[in-house]
């Protein structure tokens, strides 16, 4: 569920030394004089004030666009109830563009890319802010080691984002506005919850809103109704297809893993649950990151095996649900399973071709020893404190985004829902009919204290716009 990440390598412009003091480029200490220089030192406020911090490592830093972007790390206890019990470093980065600028705090629910490189959100764009974008808890480097599983939770991440708030309002005075898409966007909304005071309005996009877990209804509902029934029923009729075609295909698929050294030990446990799931997948898939446009590309019953793989390989990546697929989202899923819950649909269409009833859900995925119950207090209890306490919330969906069909409905306190139509998982404020996309722009610019020509003088246009969007779908 995921913004695209783009990991593109690094380019490191400017190099920290464990002094705090950065080293000069190759040609600056090469620029000789015949007499010798004065030794002299440049202030650097914004790195003093970094460095400052308790537990905070600068990492990196480049340039980019005049700019500075800061790779980050700070030492996070890895139980805050409990933080004498020890430590781990949680990546941060920091898109520096002036001291009186809002901050903008990009929590995408995932892992940072391994070589961040400087990028922005839409709201970053549009109030020519500062950016502080998180690694959340327990992907990628930002992993406590050894590794208790039972403190990957909302409460404990919100508290990773509360201390990084405050450590930073030491150099920020301005106004935060926190966002992120998906799984990104529900994690903004549980710091709100649990941290009210850190920022000053949130926009959270294609956020889902789970809070009765077996109530899927919605879900289902939505596969009723989304695009046209031609092409509702071309989608259907692939994935029966496939499972009628089950025996050739798998076939071609262990053919495929064991090229790839792809195995199925720590997710699926075989080739055939793998295939059963990404068939599955494969229509949420579709509309998650397709439009009504590609509806002439799904083939029909007539299409030969090699078309239906094809296809659905291109859609849904059959080498996702394997253990080196699944590997880095495990955390996403052990959180599904224990707090954020899934969608379980019925899957009618397919009865009599499926061979593993209730396969369709986090704990199939991840490793055995991380598998457990569903507690869905956390949940229950952030539904009712949007609706009935929040305060300054923007919710952005995408009309035929399956991920939009359960929705956090807020309070009338200063806060809104948006609808994008005919907007895909990718759905945010640009997508929006012109009049709600300029009051909700408004809106932004009010919550952070700027005006439209403040934000405009600040805009970097070569600064790549950040989608927000994992790199694969998850479910």
């Amino acid at each position: 569920m995921p913004p695209r990440t783009r990991l593109a390598p690094a380019a490191l412009a400017l190099a920290l030394i464990v002094t705090g003091v950065i080293s000069q480029p190759a040609s600056a200490a090469t620029a000789a004089t015949a007499a010798p220089a004065a030794a002299t030192t440049t202030a650097d406020p914004l790195l003093d004030k970094l460095t400052a911090i308790p537990g905070l490592t600068v990492v990196s830093e480049t340039r980019p666009s005049g700019m500075r972007f800061f790779v980050l790390t700070l030492a996070q206890p890895v139980d805050h109830r409990r933080p004498h019990k020890g430590t781990f470093q949680q990546r941060f980065t920091l898109l520096h563009r002036s001291d009186d600028a809002p901050v903008v705090l990009y929590t995408g629910g995932y892992g940072l890319p391994v070589n961040p490189t400087a990028s922005q959100t839409e709201p970053t764009r549009l109030l020519g802010a500062n950016q502080v974008s998180v690694e959340h808890r327990f992907f990628r480097t930002s992993r406590p080691d050894p590794a208790d599983w039972s403190k990957l939770d909302i409460w404990q991440e919100a508290s990773d984002e509360h201390r990084i708030v405050q450590a930073l309002k030491t150099v920020y005075s301005g106004k935060w506005i926190q966002t992120g898409a998906s799984k990104g966007g529900m994690t903004s909304v549980y710091h709100r919850r649990f941290y009210p005071g850190d920022v000053d309005g949130v926009v959270a996009y294609v956020a889902p809103n789970d809070r009765v877990n077996p109530a899927d209804r919605a879900y289902d509902a939505f596969f009723e109704q989304v695009g046209d029934a031609d092409c509702r029923a071309a989608l259907e009729g692939v994935q029966k297809e496939a499972l009628k075609r089950r025996d050739r295909l798998v076939a071609r698929f262990e053919d495929e893993a064991a090229r790839n050294g792809y195995t199925f030990t720590q997710s699926l446990g075989s080739a055939d649950r793998s295939f059963e799931m990404t068939v599955l997948d494969a229509v949420w898939a579709f509309w998650q990151y397709s439009d009504v446009s590609q509806c002439t590309s799904v083939p029909p019953a007539t299409a030969t095996d090699d078309e239906i793989y094809d296809w659905i390989d291109s859609v849904a990546g059959f080498s996702f649900y394997t253990d080196q697929g699944i590997a880095y989202y495990v955390p996403y899923y052990y959180q599904a399973a224990t707090q954020l819950g899934w969608p379980a649909l019925k899957f009618g269409h397919l009865r009599g071709l499926i061979r593993y009833p209730g396969l369709y859900q986090p704990n199939s995925v991840i490793p055995r020893e991380l598998r457990s119950h569903h507690d869905p207090r956390p949940m229950l209890d952030v539904d009712h404190w949007v609706r009935k306490q929040s305060s300054r919330m923007m919710f952005v969906y995408g009309e035929n985004d399956p991920w939009s069909a359960e929705r956090f409905t807020p309070s009338r306190n200063d806060s809104y829902v948006y609808v994008a139509p005919g907007a895909n998982h990718g759905a945010n404020i640009s997508r929006l009919p012109e009049a709600e996309r300029q009051a909700a722009t408004a809106t932004l610019l009010r919550w952070a204290g700027v005006t439209g020509a403040q934000a405009t003088q600040r805009v970097a246009a070569d600064i790549p716009d950040d989608d927000m969007l994992p790199d694969r779908h998850t479910r």
